[in-house]
């Protein structure tokens, strides 16, 4: 039986939602630099489907990678884990 490829799943925070059923989600992690040893502070990105205009700036959200839905959207929202106070 051979084992599909599941699809990328981030968390992250609603930065921008602008856009019609567009959200910008901004993800940031901490990575260990090569040659100094520090933990630096690293941030992307992305452009998500929202089809219901649902989200809005400050909530946190879980994204799942999907097909081409635009030139910059390769992303859509699956749930909000935790609405902005």
């Amino acid at each position: 039986m051979e084992k599909r490829n599941l699809r990328k799943e981030r968390i992250g925070v609603v930065s921008s939602n602008k856009g019609d059923k567009t959200i910008t989600v901004t993800i940031k992690w901490k990575e260990k630099h090569p040659i100094y040893g520090k933990f630096v502070n690293k941030t992307k990105k992305y452009h998500a489907h929202d089809e219901k205009n649902e989200c809005h700036v400050g909530d946190k959200v879980r994204l799942m990678e999907t097909r081409p839905l635009s030139k910059t959207k390769r992303w859509r929202l699956v749930e909000i884990i935790e609405k902005a106070k």
